[in-house]
């Protein structure tokens, strides 16, 4: 039986969080990225780890940065022919990125081999591809007390060494469903990483790809950050780019999402001004963020009106004329 032990929290150290990516991976955590398949997560990470093997900036980060040391374990890919040559297209260092060698025994989360890698390296991450792989045969992945028990595990060695521990999973085919629900294997998994990331594609722009925010337990949301991945281009980061979660996995881009809030513009002012905050309410029940809201209104013409206490919003008059 354990011993008894009372820890006060006047006596606890305030830490700030570091970062490998704010706000999107924390270092000396466990970060989730997943996605559909072929919807680019693999290309993602390992884009990723060649620009932190060369001490380079991230996307949408001015944070100045030295060369790191990677760990990155794969169950999917051949090293020599996919990997790799994924790598040196990104122009990796690739003397900063080690494997550990799985060739007599295949790895597991709960393997000491994880850890004596790490502190042997150096390494400040490392990225198990795909998760699911790497839980062990034992392991139902859907039992809550077996993934808590392996994650907090895996959340020690993270925190021990102020490492970034990135696991790549699959969603399950539950189209339909909220994302949180759409992660394979107990809801744990989500709630243990301090960071959750989702990867699709914009359905009718497919060669455009999205990293989007899930959840953020230590730092405010990231924005949508673009990538395009073609047969023409390559990869390329293309900057921030604005879609929920729920729209990108569900199909619907940006512009359709304008179309909508364009079409709850015009249907809630047709007959005259329109109370604001009430649009804005429906307009955040229906998916609209309120950045492609103002654009939809600036794009009509709509007016801001203010009566009494309230404002409201009404449409110019030729527009207004328009809709008799």
């Amino acid at each position: 039986m354990a011993e008894l032990k009372i820890i006060s929290m006047d006596e606890v150290p305030v830490e700030e969080v570091k970062w490998l990516w704010y706000p999107y991976i924390p270092f000396g955590k466990l970060t989730i990225v997943h996605g559909d398949g072929g919807e680019g997560k693999t290309t993602l990470i390992l884009q990723l780890a060649a620009l932190l093997s060369r001490g380079e900036k991230l996307p949408c980060d001015d944070t100045e940065r030295e060369p790191i040391k990677i760990i990155y374990q794969t169950a999917e890919d051949g090293l020599g022919d996919t990997i790799k040559p994924r790598l040196l297209s990104g122009n990796a260092d690739c003397t900063q990125i080690k494997v550990i060698d799985e060739s007599e025994a295949a790895l597991t989360m709960l393997d000491e081999r994880v850890e004596q890698a790490i502190a042997e390296t150096g390494a400040r991450v490392i990225i198990l591809d795909p998760m699911q792989a790497y839980v062990g045969a034992k392991v139902d992945m859907n039992r809550a007390n077996e993934v808590r028990n392996i994650l907090a595990q895996l959340g020690r060695i993270a925190e021990k060494y102020c490492c970034a521990i990135i696991l790549v999973g699959h969603l399950n085919k539950a189209q339909g469903n909220k994302s949180t629900y759409r992660g394979l294997g107990s809801i744990d998994f989500q709630a243990c990483a301090r960071s959750v990331l989702v990867v699709g594609r914009v359905k009718d722009k497919p060669e455009i790809r999205v990293v989007a925010h899930q959840k953020s337990s230590l730092a405010p949301e990231g924005k949508p950050i673009a990538f395009e991945l073609s047969a023409e281009n390559g990869f390329r980061w293309l900057g921030h780019y604005d879609i929920s979660i729920d729209d990108l996995l569900s199909g619907i881009s940006r512009e359709k999402k304008s179309e909508q809030a364009e079409n709850l513009i015009t249907d809630c002012l047709s007959n005259g001004k329109y109370p604001q905050q009430i649009l804005l309410k429906k307009a955040q029940n229906a998916g609209i963020s309120k950045r492609v809201l103002d654009e939809a209104k600036k794009s009509l013409g709509v007016k801001s009106i203010k009566k009494g206490s309230g404002w409201y919003w009404e449409l110019p008059e030729e527009k207004e004329a328009s809709n008799f």
